[in-house]
């Protein structure tokens, strides 16, 4: 199994052993390397380096952090990027929340960035990692006039949507939260499993109340998505694994 999207430098101290134990159960992690609030890209890098060739890096700008238009850092992260295009697999998570940044002023610096970071991922020739929430359709639009390969990552928009996604050969994120939120499971109910890889969101998002996630919990959607499409998890695992390895270009 590979876990599509993880950020592995949250666990801080404890990323390591995160890696060690995701080893024995996983193929590989994706790890959405993003510049919020206090987990500099720089720095989340730096603590990761190590496992990279099981953990597969992506760097990008958050939507939250975004919100608070601070160009400096944009440049910054921008710079950052760019030194290490080479050696990422995507560009992201960029994109737009709606749901935090209620103002119009918040709105508006997300949109600025995000349109930023999309046009270095074309200029870099990436894919893109997004993150969109209540701002689904603007997201999808925006891609599509990029032409740009994108991931919606933790997709819990509308499900004709989703099927609009990827009718347009996009991939989509299904996460841990499969059972309870009910966008999650519409959208696996509906999508082609050619569409779709498995993600964790982790330490988000864990399917297990009360306790952080973690990466291998990945299992847990691969079984889910089975017994919502009658398929055995297998089906499901190899589908879901060719999908990111295909889309992230990962070589294992």
């Amino acid at each position: 199994m590979i876990d599509a999207h993880a950020h592995v430098e949250m666990f801080k101290g404890e990323a390591g052993e995160v890696v060690e134990e995701s080893r024995k159960r996983l193929k590989a992690v994706v790890d959405s390397i993003t510049e919020y609030r206090k987990f500099h890209v720089w720095k989340s890098w730096e603590l990761l380096e190590p496992y990279f060739g099981f953990i597969f890096p992506t760097l990008g700008y958050a939507p939250n952090e975004a919100r608070r238009g601070n160009w400096e850092k944009v440049r910054n992260v921008e710079a950052f990027i760019r030194e290490h295009a080479g050696e990422i697999v995507a560009l992201g998570e960029i994109g737009l929340d709606f749901y935090y940044a209620e103002s119009e002023e918040e709105r508006r610096n997300q949109r600025e960035i995000f349109h930023h970071f999309l046009s270095l991922a074309v200029e870099l020739d990436l894919p893109v990692v997004l993150h969109a929430r209540e701002a689904e359709r603007e997201v999808f639009e925006a891609i599509q006039r990029a032409g740009v390969r994108a991931y919606f990552h933790s997709y819990s928009g509308p499900r004709d949507l989703a099927l609009e996604i990827a009718e347009n050969g996009h991939m989509i994120g299904i996460n841990t939260g499969i059972d309870y939120i009910p966008a999650v499971k519409e959208a696996a109910e509906a999508l082609p499993l050619e569409s779709i890889v498995v993600e964790t969101d982790s330490p988000y998002m864990s399917p297990y109340r009360g306790e952080k996630n973690y990466p291998w919990n990945v299992e847990y959607v691969v079984k889910r998505i089975a017994e919502l499409k009658g398929l055995e998890p297998e089906e499901v695992e190899r589908a879901t694994e060719r999908n990111a390895i295909k889309f992230f270009g990962l070589k294992l």
